[in-house]
């Protein structure tokens, strides 16, 4: 029990996890550190801790005298709400909330709570919902069935259900999926759009909080919400990313976390294939963290993407340098090299490695051809030349009778600007 007097303001919440036996005890506290982190984002104030190592236990998760000692928490600190990180059956939040009297959650439901507050867009609101909607449909006979005996305070603020809840449900899901997909239809049209501009589409990925944000923003001279938070981007934002004259997009994404359930990617499928249709992911982490905690979350995202990305390169970018010594990084990066076996060292605050982030992005893109073309100096040849410009990368102009150009470009605009140059030698 570590019950916690804080100021501020915010619900007062008491945080639980069920520890499990197997695991080591800094990961344990690790992933615990992570749940206040969690509901610090939600705007939580936790007045007490509790956790248990063992195996979960059916009716409560927790042991029932530890339940008990959870309830006597609860009266003490005046909590209204108790979070688990542990994923909660419907039947052990009914149990428990009966003997602790206050709402009960679990991890995410919190990250639900976070999401919902977030969401800014009517896209971002529909996956919100959609999430909480398959999160629900599991429960939703067992949340039946249980207020069906006796509706009792505490349990969720549900109210009361019928028989047709989990038709009701159904029916949400199906035409929140329906308009997402035509949201998706609508992506995948833009993302073709773009590449045949010859725009690549780059995207930075990786577990929430490690600094995505602030790189964005340095890559891209922005200033979009950067905070030391979880989830502090849900709606995508992309801009245009100079390359020495290439032309490139990049995307600031939703962060990973670990266990995150099937129904929450396939409810965020719209946004998450920002990342994995890519043509190149920036895998971003927080190097300055443990080497432990580092390996966990570079091996959640790795199992995030892996079997989505169908080939798409990925390139490791390890975030916050200026945290770290120069021994303490170079141990640090011997301890992970494992998952990071060459990655591009940053620090998205001070600028640090940024050209060396932009020059590994521009190794990976798809080649492009050169040609020499000479066009007319006559206003039809000034107005192929300005095209040129915006198509691709002018090298050269030499002005006379004619105008000689040296060109860069992909190779369909390359095939193009012959054709001009033909039509207007005519």
């Amino acid at each position: 029990m570590n019950p916690e007097k804080q100021p501020g303001n915010g619900i007062r919440v008491i945080l639980v996890k069920r520890d499990n036996p197997r695991s080591e005890g800094e990961r344990n506290a690790n992933l615990f550190e992570e749940l206040r982190e969690l509901a610090k984002a939600a705007g939580y104030r936790s007045v007490g801790e509790i956790s248990q190592t063992r195996f979960p236990d059916r009716k409560y998760q927790l042991g029932r005298g530890k339940v008990e000692e959870l309830a006597e928490l609860v009266e003490i600190t005046g909590a209204e709400k108790v979070i688990f990180y542990n994923r909660l059956s419907t039947t052990q939040i009914y149990n428990i909330s009966e003997l602790c009297r206050c709402r009960v959650i679990d991890k995410f439901q919190l990250i639900l709570e976070i999401f919902a507050k977030r969401a800014t867009t009517h896209r971002s609101k529909l996956q919100v919902e959609l999430a909480r909607l398959k999160y629900e449909l599991p429960r939703a006979r067992a949340v039946v069935s249980i207020l069906k005996k006796e509706e009792k305070p505490g349990f969720m603020g549900l109210g009361g259900y019928e028989d047709s809840y989990e038709q009701d449900l159904k029916k949400r899901i199906t035409r929140i999926k329906s308009e997402l997909e035509t949201a998706e239809k609508d992506d995948e049209s833009l993302r073709v759009f773009r590449r045949r501009q010859g725009l690549s589409l780059i995207s930075l990925a990786g577990y929430t909080n490690a600094g995505k944000s602030t790189l964005f923003n340095t890559l891209v001279d922005e200033e979009s919400e950067a905070m030391n938070m979880l989830f502090t981007t849900l709606v995508p934002m992309t801009r245009a990313l100079d390359l020495g004259g290439r032309k490139a997009l990049l995307t600031d994404t939703v962060g990973f976390i670990e266990e995150l359930p099937h129904w929450m990617v396939d409810a965020f499928k719209s946004t998450l294939d920002g990342i994995f249709l890519s043509d190149i992911i920036l895998l971003v982490a927080d190097v300055s963290e443990k080497p432990e905690i580092v390996h966990q979350k570079l091996a959640t995202c790795h199992d995030t993407l892996w079997d989505r990305i169908n080939g798409v390169p990925v390139i490791t970018v390890l975030n916050k340098t200026d945290r770290l010594d120069p021994e303490e990084l170079e141990t640090r990066l011997e301890q992970i090299k494992y998952l990071a076996p060459n990655p591009i060292l940053v620090s998205a605050k001070n600028g640090t490695g940024i050209p060396e982030i932009k020059a590994e992005i521009f190794r990976h893109l798809p080649p492009w051809k050169t040609c020499s073309l000479t066009l007319p100096n006559s206003p039809k040849g000034m107005s192929a030349l300005s095209w040129l410009y915006e198509e691709g990368i002018v090298h050269n102009v030499e002005y006379g009778e004619k105008i000689s150009v040296d060109y860069e470009a992909r190779a369909s605009i390359i095939r193009r600007a012959r054709n001009l140059e033909r039509d207007l030698a005519e």
